[in-house]
């Protein structure tokens, strides 16, 4: 009898490893692992229609359960395709291997049918990426591989010839070497000490919040109070740090509100936390920046430093805040709260007139609603363009909500193949993928893997005919929108010839009672929502430059939409300042 062959040993690794499941599609070079896994108890192949989707949905597993997850491409043309959610799930830090099935390993290097280099093409957007050669390398490239996606928080890639695949293995189990537990990493004393020094001296500090802050709600708020200082955060910061937030000023960058540009350039001192936000253009260059972040190649690539904090957020805030002073002088705080306050108050009366009967129906209106509507820990993902404003603006944290999306990589089309792989992975959660059409149309086709598993996934379809951030990105540099309409189309019908249920909405009268069917309805949904076209937001804070672009335009639409219950907590915050 045969010993076990090299694919056995690889899924066996897998299962070793906690996976559960292989997003992919299957082909030839593939049969191996494929007949592997049908073979084997404890992990299921997940046929999706498109191998990008195999990576969005793998990696959308990975940032909700910190676990590694694994997608999954035949040679060639296949594994080419998992290219662009790898490249998402590297940038989100999301722990994923993929699996790029190669040629037969004797044809490498002669021109063979669809002969590609994956172990090369994947570098980029790799922690690590290796080609197996022969069966008793295999285990320690997977162990590795295992070892880099969830020990530095990123992709590994393996390319693995089909037929060395087939071959027999001749080493034994894989057993990734990594504790259960993820370490700590603590400033120095040094470090700790001269941050407390340039905190004492400030007298106006700003705090700007980032992923990082995961895990650390309360010793950020313990500092804010110490110090007296406004909390703004980044998109990928939202969701760690807004609920709960005496101190909350609201969102910086392309798709911001609130007051936190300003709280961080009339800051003396800005203390970026867990942050690599991108946009260098909103951050200040002449204040002090001290950053903490727990990857060092993070620090000081996006702004000039005065110190640089090697460290956790929590750990670091856990040694600093007993260090420093209390501050007493709450006028800065009180300042940048009441600003907030104010600039939200002054853009939800825009959104709030007729916004009931408007017709095409805000799509302000129908995130407002959905955030009413949605279960108290509902996962939502979330597309790139529009409906990444919306759900920043609108989706309100609660410390149980998810909200996930291509926030880095910004790509397309994400957010219904993420909701794949959050529904499979937390199965007892309301998913809820908040779509553009111009997203969801362009990996319309695993639709069918919605259907085909009866993944009760709501897929809430923002129909403008439209690609809206591109014609914000047009008129900013003072050019008409061009290219960007699409022709009317009926995505609930599609969905119905498909086999999910199809409600579309064009009365905003209809609004809540279509959403509140959606949601309950125990299978896929999508909910297809006519929404203005002529809808758009724009930052907080535009230069001269930009607003003329946009009268050079001759764009007559609304600029600012609402911001939900941010502005009920705005106000709240303002109520709770303390009085002479």
């Amino acid at each position: 009898m045969a010993g076990r062959t090299v694919a056995e040993q690889f899924v066996d690794g897998l299962v070793q490893a906690g996976v559960e499941r292989i997003y992919g599609v299957v082909g030839d070079s593939l049969n191996p692992v494929t007949d592997a896994v049908r073979r084997r108890d404890g992990i299921e192949w997940v046929q999706v229609r498109h191998e990008e989707v195999a990576a969005f949905a793998a990696s959308a597993e990975a940032q909700l359960t910190g676990r590694l997850a694994v997608c999954a491409g035949s040679c060639g043309p296949g594994n080419l395709h998992l290219i662009n959610g790898l490249y998402d799930a590297q940038r989100s830090m999301a722990p994923v291997l993929a699996l790029a099935a190669q040629i037969p390993s004797n044809q490498i290097g002669t021109g063979y049918f669809q002969e590609t280099h994956p172990d090369r093409l994947f570098a980029e957007c790799s922690h690590y990426s290796e080609l197996v050669t022969e069966p008793a390398q295999m285990p320690r490239v997977l162990q590795t591989a295992i070892q880099h996606a969830l020990g530095r928080s990123g992709v590994a890639v393996i390319s693995l010839p089909g037929d060395v695949a087939g071959q027999e293995a001749v080493a034994g189990p894989v057993r990734p070497s990594l504790p259960d537990r993820r370490p700590t990493v603590r400033p120095g004393e040094a470090e700790l000490a001269e941050f407390a020094r340039m905190v004492d001296e400030a007298e106006k500090v700003t705090l700007f919040c980032g992923s990082g802050t995961a895990g650390a709600h309360a010793e950020v708020m313990a500092f804010a109070e110490r110090v007296k200082a406004p909390v703004g955060h980044a998109l990928r910061g939202k969701e760690w740090i807004q609920y709960d937030n005496p101190y909350d000023v609201g969102m910086s960058g392309l798709l911001g509100y609130g007051a936190a540009y300003e709280a961080t350039h009339e800051a003396d001192l800005l203390v970026l936390l867990g942050t690599d936000f991108p946009y260098n253009a909103f951050l200040p260059t002449d204040v002090r920046i001290v950053q903490v972040d727990v990857r060092p190649e993070h620090l000081g690539r996006r702004s000039r430093l005065d110190l640089g904090v090697w460290g956790d957020v929590g750990e670091t805030l856990r040694g600093l805040t007993p260090r420093v002073a209390a501050k007493t002088d709450r006028r800065f705080l009180d300042r940048m709260l009441k600003k907030h306050a104010d600039a939200l108050e002054g853009v939800v009366g825009a959104y709030t007139r007729k916004v009931d009967k408007h017709r095409p129906i805000h799509p302000e209106y129908v995130a407002a609603v959905l955030d009413e509507e949605a279960s108290a820990d509902a996962v939502f993902t979330v597309d790139t363009g529009m409906c990444n404003v919306w759900a920043a603006r609108y989706i309100s944290p609660n410390g149980r909500r998810r909200v996930i999306g291509s926030f880095t990589h910004g790509s397309m089309a994400n957010a219904m193949p993420m909701a794949i792989g959050a529904q499979l992975a937390l199965p007892g959660r309301q998913v809820v993928s908040m779509s553009g059409d111009g997203g969801f149309s362009m990996l319309m086709g695993d639709l069918l893997t919605l259907v085909q598993r009866q993944l009760p996934v709501k897929v809430v379809v923002f129909n403008n005919s439209a690609l809206g951030m591109i014609d914000l990105e047009m008129m900013v540099d003072g050019l008409p929108p061009h290219a960007t309409r699409y022709q009317h189309t009926d995505y609930a019908a599609i969905a119905d010839a498909a086999g999910a249920r199809g409600i579309r909405v064009e009365d905003p009268g209809e609004l809540r009672k279509a959403l509140r069917e959606a949601l309950d309805h125990p299978g896929p949904v999508v909910l297809d929502v006519v929404t203005d076209p002529a809808a758009l937001s724009i930052p907080p804070h535009v230069t001269a430059q930009q607003i003329g672009g946009f009268a050079l335009a001759g764009a007559k639409m609304v600029l600012d939409g609402g911001v939900g219950r941010m502005v009920d907590l705005a106000r709240s915050n303002l109520r709770n300042i303390p009085r002479p």
